[in-house]
């Protein structure tokens, strides 16, 4: 019988490794998720983008699925990737939702909870004077929302532990 609850050969129990969907825009959301994935070491991590390319800046055997690239302005556009980043939330089942921004990673944050993951939202740097409109949407739907800047932080009433770049 097999399980992730079976003794090991260790005398410890098999436990699966916790599921990470890490999903952000590509550029400097990207960029700032990127540099977060130092702490998904030991975890099922599946990255998701809106640009192909991001993979060259990914190991060789990284999952990763490519999303619509939408905004405000594309609505259309912003329905479909809606609907994709639904999917892929259904498909993965992560335990953990992980995003800097934008539009991908609200809609993940959005969706967590259909699948029982906690979320985590992590504002750019760029959002030096007030949470993104993004982060201020996700806030509500978010299991924690984090600014990299504390002065920002303290204003919003979410967590500051730093900054990524």
């Amino acid at each position: 019988m097999t399980g992730s609850h079976e003794s090991s050969t260790h005398g410890k129990p098999n436990v699966a490794a916790p599921r990470v969907l890490a999903i952000a825009s590509a550029g400097g959301h990207w960029e700032q998720l990127r540099r977060l994935s130092e702490a998904f070491e030991g975890c099922d991590v599946r990255f998701a983008s809106t640009n192909a390319e991001v993979r060259e800046q990914l190991p060789p055997n990284a999952k990763l699925s490519i999303v619509l690239d939408a905004n405000a302005w594309t609505k259309f556009k912003m329905a479909a990737m809606m609907l994709q980043v639904l999917l892929l939330v259904l498909r993965v089942r992560p335990d953990v939702i992980v995003t800097t921004g934008a539009a991908p990673g609200y809609f993940a944050v959005r969706f967590a909870k259909l699948v029982r993951a906690r979320s985590l939202w992590v504002d750019s740097i760029a959002n030096a004077e007030e949470l993104s409109r993004s982060g201020r949407l996700a806030k509500q739907h978010a299991t924690r929302v984090a600014s990299q800047w504390e002065h920002v932080a303290e204003r919003e009433d979410v967590l500051h532990r730093g900054a990524v770049l």
